[in-house]
């Protein structure tokens, strides 16, 4: 009897949220795991608790170093190196307040970590995913902000359009590989997200979701997964994942007085 190939994902930013979520979900049901992150602490945690029922590669990693990603994945053991599917999670939100009163600091960190270290992981890992062929997968953590705009969302909005559009320019490029590529675009979702948002102001980031029952990181991760595991010939573009209690708002008016 033949053995099943080890399926393998990677994820980045899998120290909390989405990522974390979708590490769980994915050694759920026996995928073998390289979890990459900037807070060893959490990786390692992770990764000992998940080790035990499926293989784990934890490595250190700024996605934002393009160095740094290209070392990681030349290094990865050998059962580790046949990727079926990266989850593109690494990102952030800063500075909620309009533009004209947000840190340039913080607008480069938004580029520099939700485009260039989405870019930087795709190129590095694109040679592993063409070789694995049929049915691999580029998984994207889009936004729902990448299509919809709001007051404070400048830069984050603009950043998550970037993941829009390059999942689907990406696809066309891969055309005849077999790989596919999906924008997962979730909306409202409790997680460390809003705490990051407002610099761990707690109170400013429970009032993003009082008296609203958001999507979870086991939602979107449980979406994530769904994408992955379709057969080979099916490739979600893009997928928008709302809670019921969040929909669009109407356009701003600015009234003047005769």
């Amino acid at each position: 009897m033949t053995t099943a190939p080890l399926r393998i994902a990677f994820i980045t930013g899998a120290t909390s949220g989405f990522g974390e979520a979708c590490a769980r979900r994915f050694a759920r049901a026996g995928w073998g795991l390289v979890i990459c992150g900037r807070r060893l602490d959490r990786l390692e945690a992770l990764a000992a608790d998940l080790g035990p029922a499926v293989p784990v590669h934890a490595a250190r990693l700024d996605v934002r170093d393009a160095t740094a990603v290209q070392d990681v994945v030349r290094s990865l053991p050998e059962p580790f190196r046949r990727i079926r599917t990266l989850v593109n999670n690494a990102g952030l939100a800063l500075a909620p307040e309009p533009a004209p009163e947000v840190s340039l600091d913080d607008w480069h960190t938004m580029i520099d970590t939700n485009v260039t270290g989405l870019v930087n992981v795709t190129h590095t890992l694109l040679p592993v995913l063409i070789a694995t062929g049929r049915g691999a997968s580029v998984i994207n953590i889009g936004s729902i902000a990448g299509a919809w705009p709001y007051r404070g969302s400048h830069v984050y909005g603009a950043s998550k359009a970037f993941v829009k559009q390059f999942s689907y320019n990406l696809r066309c490029d891969l055309a005849g590989t077999g790989v596919r590529v999906t924008d997962v675009a979730p909306g409202m979702a409790e997680t460390e997200f809003s705490l990051v948002r407002y610099a761990g102001d707690a109170d400013a980031a429970a009032a993003v979701y009082q008296g609203t029952t958001p999507l979870t990181a086991e939602d979107v991760a449980e979406t994530v997964f769904y994408v992955a595991t379709l057969p080979d010939h099916i490739t979600i573009n893009r997928l928008e994942v709302m809670p019921t209690d969040q929909s669009w708002a109407g356009f701003a008016v600015e009234r003047r007085q005769p």
